[in-house]
This record gives C-alpha cells, sequence and structure tokens, in this order.
C-alpha cells in the first residue's frame, strides 16, 4: 500500500471540498431539482451573449419605436432630444445594475426580478414591491402587442385589398392571438430563440424603413413644429402622454434578470460577461431604431405626424404594408419575450405553492388561460395603449429608471455624496418624476377616447 505524497494529500483535500460543495448544492436542489428543471427561466442554461443581445433587442424596440416621431411633436425639439438621450442614458445605466446584481452573492444568482427584490427588501416586502409593477409591465405590453398585432393585420389587409369589406379590428385581433396559442407552448427563453431573433432582425427592418421612407417623401409644405394643442392644458397633457411614450419605449428591463438566468455562469467566468456584451450591442441596435426615427420623422412632417409614422407616410402601398408584416413578425417574438415570466410565476405558484405535478397538461391549460385572456382584454379595450400610459407610470418608470438604483443603494450601500451615491439619486428623482406626470396623460387619453368608443367594433 504506497503512502499519500503532499500532492495527493492535496488533491484529495480539493476533491471533498468539491464534493462538499456539490452536496451543499444538492442539498439545497435535490427537492427541487425536478421542478426547476421544468419551470421556464431556470430550465435551460447554455445560452450565448448573442442570444442576451437579440432577446434584449425585442424586449426593448417594440412597435411603439413608430409612435416616437409622435412624441417628439407634443415634447418639442428641445426637450424631446433632451429626454430621449437622458432615457438612453438613464436606462443603460440601470441596466448595468442589473446585470452586476445578478450574481453579486457568491454561489447564487438572482434569476428573477422579484428574488433580487426580496435580497434588496426582505423576503414579503420584495415580493410586494417588485412583482406588481412587473406584472403590470408584462401583462401590460402582451395586450397592447395583441391590439398592435391586430390592427397591423388589419392595415395590411385595408392596403392589399383596396375596396374590399371593412373587416373588424376584432377578428385580426383574434388570427394574431390564434399564433400565441401555438408558440406559447415552447418551454423556456432558449426555445423561442429563432422567434426572438427574427424579431429583432424585423424591429430593425421597419424603424429602417419608417425613417428611410420619410427622407424619401421629403420635408412637408407649410410643415411646423411648434405645439399642436388648442391651449397650454391641452400641450400640457399631451406633453405628460409624450412622456409616458418614451418610458414605454425603455421597458425591456422587466426581462433583464430572467434573460441572464439563461446564460451559464461559473466563478472563473460569470454570466455578467456574456450579457453586458450582449446588452451593450443591443443598445447600439436600439439607438440606431430610435433616433433615427424620432428625429427625422418629426423633421420631415413636424407637429402633423400621425401617432404611427407609416400612417403619415401613405405610399409606396407595398413598402407600408410590407413595414406592416414586419411589425407583426416583431410583436410575435415581443409577446412571448415578455410572456416567458409570466408563465415563471404562473407555473411556479401552481407547483410550488398550490402542488400542482409539472406535467404538459397543467402547462397546456394555464397557458392558454393566459392568451385568452389578454386576447379577451386586447378585444375589448383597442385604446389600452393609454390605458397603460396611466397604469404603466406607476410602473414601467420604477422598474426601468429607478427601483434598480434604490436596489443599489440598499444592498451595496454607495458612501453618501461619493459619484455611485449622487448618480443614483439623479435618476431616482427623474424617475419619480416621470412616474408621477405620465400618467396623468395617459388618464386623460382614456377619456378622451373612450368618450365615442363603441364596444366590439
Amino acid at each position: 500500500m504506497g503512502t499519500l505524497d503532499s500532492d495527493d494529500l492535496k488533491s484529495g483535500v480539493d476533491l471533498k471540498s468539491q464534493t462538499d460543495d456539490v452536496s451543499l448544492v444538492d442539498e439545497r436542489t435535490a427537492e427541487q431539482k425536478k421542478i426547476d428543471d421544468w419551470l421556464p427561466i431556470t430550465s435551460s442554461r447554455n445560452a450565448k451573449w448573442y442570444y442576451a443581445a437579440f432577446h434584449n433587442v425585442t424586449a426593448m424596440v417594440g412597435a411603439g419605436v413608430l409612435s416616437l416621431p409622435y412624441a417628439m411633436s407634443n415634447l418639442g425639439w428641445g426637450p424631446g432630444v433632451v429626454i430621449l438621450i437622458l432615457s438612453w442614458v438613464i436606462t443603460l445605466y440601470t441596466l448595468w445594475q442589473m446585470v452586476e446584481m445578478h450574481e453579486m452573492v457568491p454561489g447564487k444568482r438572482f434569476d428573477r426580478y422579484h428574488e433580487l427584490g426580496q435580497e434588496a427588501f426582505g423576503e414579503k416586502l420584495g415580493l410586494y414591491i417588485v412583482v406588481p409593477q412587473q406584472l403590470i409591465c408584462e401583462v401590460g405590453v402582451d395586450i397592447v402587442y395583441m391590439v398592435t398585432g391586430g390592427a397591423s393585420l388589419k392595415k395590411i389587409h385595408d392596403i392589399i385589398w383596396d375596396g374590399a369589406p371593412k373587416i373588424k379590428t376584432t377578428y385580426f385581433i383574434m388570427i394574431f392571438a390564434s399564433v400565441h396559442f401555438v408558440l406559447s407552448h415552447l418551454p423556456n427563453f432558449n426555445s423561442i430563440s429563432g422567434v426572438s431573433l427574427a424579431a429583432a432582425v424585423m424591429s430593425l427592418t421597419y424603424s429602417t424603413i419608417a425613417w428611410s421612407a420619410s427622407i424619401h417623401k421629403g420635408m412637408q409644405q407649410n410643415v411646423e413644429y411648434g405645439y399642436k394643442g388648442k391651449d397650454r392644458a391641452e400641450t400640457t397633457f399631451n406633453f405628460f402622454t409624450a412622456l409616458g411614450d418614451v418610458a414605454f419605449a425603455y421597458a425591456g428591463h422587466n426581462v433583464v434578470l430572467e434573460i441572464q438566468a439563461t446564460i451559464p455562469s461559473t466563478p472563473e467566468k460569470p454570466s455578467k460577461g456574456p450579457m453586458w456584451r450582449g446588452v451593450l450591442v443591443a443598445y447600439i441596435v436600439v439607438a440606431l431604431c430610435y433616433f433615427p426615427v424620432a428625429l427625422i420623422g418629426y423633421y420631415m412632417f413636424g407637429n402633423e405626424v400621425d401617432d404611427n409614422i407609416l400612417i403619415s407616410l401613405n405610399k409606396p402601398k407595398w413598402l407600408i404594408a410590407a413595414a406592416n408584416f414586419f411589425v407583426v413578425i416583431h410583436v410575435i417574438g415581443s409577446y412571448q419575450i415578455y410572456a416567458m415570466p409570466v408563465f415563471d410565476m404562473i407555473e411556479t405558484l401552481l407547483v410550488k405553492k398550490l402542488k400542482f405535478k409539472p406535467t404538459f397538461a397543467l402547462r397546456f391549460i394555464s397557458r392558454n388561460i393566459y392568451v385568452a385572456f389578454t386576447m379577451f382584454v386586447a378585444i375589448t379595450f383597442p385604446f389600452f395603449g393609454g390605458l397603460l400610459g396611466f397604469f404603466g407610470g406607476f410602473a414601467f418608470a420604477p422598474t426601468t429608471y429607478f427601483l434598480p438604483c434604490i436596489m443599489w443603494l440598499a444592498i451595496y450601500k454607495p458612501k453618501r455624496f461619493s459619484l455611485s451615491w449622487c448618480t443614483n439619486w439623479i435618476c431616482i428623482f427623474l424617475g419619480l418624476c416621470l412616474m408621477i406626470l405620465s400618467p396623468i396623460g395617459g388618464l386623460q387619453n382614456i377619456i378622451k377616447k373612450a368618450k365615442d368608443y363603441k364596444f366590439y367594433n
């Protein structure tokens, strides 16, 4: 029997420590391993950095980019440019904070937004603060995308079959929803990567069509850039509504931790490296989509621009029909990106709290109910964009602009009046202003549109 030398002893100690670590992990997850392998967020962790890039583009660049020229017409050149740039910078900073905080506790990953909230604010308070706001954002965006998808399909129909009998938007929303009754059964984020990539490419494509077709059409005669409100009150309400439109354009933070959860991570190579690379690429694409559409669209049409820049363009018909088709493909992907964390919440509740077995039947029923719910609300309230401007102001601004800053202050506790401390408090102040002001415009928008609205028209 041989003797143990120092190398053997060292390797034995290392092996023992690794075994201990594994046993600790196994102890922590043995009971939940089957469930965690089944849940959408934690079932697959083999994504690459470029998955994060196009998931973030799909989440961020919604069809709301087409309303940015209209938002500019209500903000004006000076405030509009400042707000666009500030929003881009602030949301990139808060997104960096969330990427950093994903693995701030060694050996632990905050795979979901509410888990980070629980670390910052406590087990119960974290849930109460984060979950309602996240649900308003994610479910709200899915309802808006139901409306957008249906409206874009209707535009395609009306352009191609000009003169054909008119079909209600309701039916087009139902056609759009039928796609999601199929796609919603893809199990996790990685399984929808193909749909997400197509959506990201489409967002860049229709944004490019919007600003390039605006240049081709040229500046309109007698273009004006003054506020178009009839009085000071209307101008102010329009300004507040435009703030909500800009906030809605930067809503991707609600799914960023869930996206990062799909990237593999080790102590030597944490997930924040590839995730941050993906985020930077995504934000460059966001800038290439947002700024040209907003500034060129407003420059060419002035305050007469429609709330959807594609409507202002009208011709050539084939190009506008194609752009609307690209919008449909994009919002199909975006719907899935925002639905996946909601599916995870629903399935976690059903399996972990209510003790249902993690089966295909459970997933099939729960996800179909969710899609049917968003379809029903979209059909009932196709002016939901204004409704979201009201409720979303309370949720989009916190989850995107300043809740990450509050978490950063609570967890890292930077020195008072240091650069980090000051930066975070500035973001919190600006985010609070946005949260208070944008719902005012949204409420006024709802009242105006609901006056003469006929249900299921």
